[in-house]
């Protein structure tokens, strides 16, 4: 992906199993949010292509939610004058086939879609935790529980693959751990996860391999361990060795 003269992700090669859960890493500015813009249709990447399930995605946010792949954002995005449940029920419009003419009219078709995202949305906030809070203003959640809001309303589009962008930015521990363990359970739902963190202890608990942006490039991808030993992770973090500045 270029912009201009600069190259902000350079020949990224990556690919997230069934069942796995993938961690990118990198330091500021490696990359990993053009990265996700990318694989979900709201950049137009200027070479290369992104396959799911071994079709050709095209660079449109909403064939490529209806695909399979959705995502949460590194600020949150709720709709924050609306219920909890409404913002679950939102992530269902790539699911239902109700159009303008259906939703005027109100319908007994239209009305049994409502009723169908009604129940799956009020599922989906007694698994991430918000099961209490479904008539709620988004706006006055904590931030743990707007952020477990937004992963609820990406799960609500039955995605194979789920993108999350800094999941615990601005968490403390205890929200930490339960992101980690609501994370986990989702693989177990059968979902593919591809995780941005900074959180170098929760990326390396969570995830079946990691990979390293440095630059726009990928710098090495293993396992947790052997990334986290390699020493061209650390010095892409802290810096080259003071010897060898020397």
């Amino acid at each position: 992906m270029r912009f201009g003269g600069l190259t902000a992700v350079d020949r990224v090669d990556l690919t997230v199993d069934s069942g796995e859960i993938v961690g990118l890493i990198g330091p500021n500015g490696a990359g990993k949010t053009t990265f996700f813009n990318c694989l979900t249709g709201l950049y137009v990447p200027t070479e290369g292509e992104v396959r799911f399930r071994g079709a050709l995605l095209p660079p449109r946010p909403a064939k490529v939610t209806r695909a399979g792949i959705a995502r949460t954002f590194q600020n949150i995005r709720l709709f924050a004058g609306m219920t909890v449940l409404e913002n679950v029920m939102v992530g269902r419009h790539t699911r239902t086939r109700e159009g303008l003419l259906s939703a005027i009219g109100r319908g007994p078709r239209y009305r049994r879609t409502e009723r169908e995202s009604r129940t799956v949305g009020r599922e989906l906030l007694e698994f991430v935790g918000l099961g209490g809070h479904a008539r709620e203003t988004a706006r006055n959640l904590s931030y743990g529980g707007q952020r477990r809001l937004e992963i609820a309303r990406a799960l609500a589009s039955d995605p194979g693959l789920l993108l999350l962008d800094e999941p615990t930015a601005g968490m403390n521990p205890q929200e930490t751990r339960e992101t980690e363990q609501l994370v986990c359970a989702i693989r177990d739902r059968g979902v593919a996860v591809l995780v941005i963190e900074h959180d170098m202890r929760f990326i390396m608990n969570l995830c079946d391999r990691v990979a390293v942006l440095v630059q726009g490039s990928k710098l090495v991808e293993g396992a947790p361990a052997d990334v986290q030993a390699d020493p061209r992770v650390v010095e892409a973090y802290l810096g080259a060795p003071q010897e060898e500045t020397a």
